[in-house]
């Protein structure tokens, strides 16, 4: 895993996950020792791990993650007094926030490690598919609006515009984008 974010407000815990981190193979994590300063460091860095140590000097944390996930595609892990855990997770548990209980054992917290890694990536694949599906209805709103173009000045057929569109991507060796582009840059200008 890249960069890890640890938030705790105690040293002593921050200390603690750095180690565990460090021995699981992971890179020396940052630290923030409050909500707001974990806040102001994720505007201007990307985590893939995101580990907060509740409670938290300024917020007990579960408000922190669950803007984290508004904002980012880190994994996060909670980690919860045992009595407080089941209460915890059932208002994180849809957002995509691993909650573990305290006190932690060393099995336990590189399950939940290797969990939020599994977790981040299939997120990060989702993302990346829901890109390509947006960029593809982009694509067929602009040939739409090109065949369009064709049958309102060119007066063809929606199947003659259509195939004058793929004709013309197989001929110049192009996207139907590229040629849906140029047919609105000549007919709605």
């Amino acid at each position: 895993m890249g960069s890890n974010l640890v938030v705790s407000s105690s040293t002593q815990g921050q200390n603690l996950l750095a180690d565990l981190l460090k021995v699981a193979g992971n890179t020396a994590p940052v630290c923030a020792s409050s909500g707001n300063e974990a806040r102001r460091m994720l505007v201007d860095q990307e985590f893939e791990l995101i580990i907060i140590n509740t409670p938290l000097s300024d917020e007990f944390g579960h408000e922190l993650a669950i803007a984290v996930t508004h904002r980012s595609s880190a994994g996060i892990i909670l980690l919860v007094k045992s009595e407080l855990a089941d209460d915890v997770s059932a208002r994180v548990e849809d957002y995509g926030v691993l909650v573990v209980s305290k006190p932690i054992g060393r099995p336990l917290f590189y399950q939940a490690l290797k969990l939020a890694e599994a977790s981040r990536k299939r997120l990060m694949g989702l993302q990346s598919e829901n890109t390509r599906l947006q960029s593809k209805i982009e694509e067929i709103r602009l040939v739409d609006r090109a065949k369009c173009a064709l049958i309102q000045y060119l007066d063809m057929t929606e199947q003659q515009a259509h195939r004058y569109i793929e004709k013309q991507a197989m001929d110049l060796r192009t996207t139907r984008k590229n040629i849906a582009q140029n047919i609105l840059q000549t007919y709605e200008t």
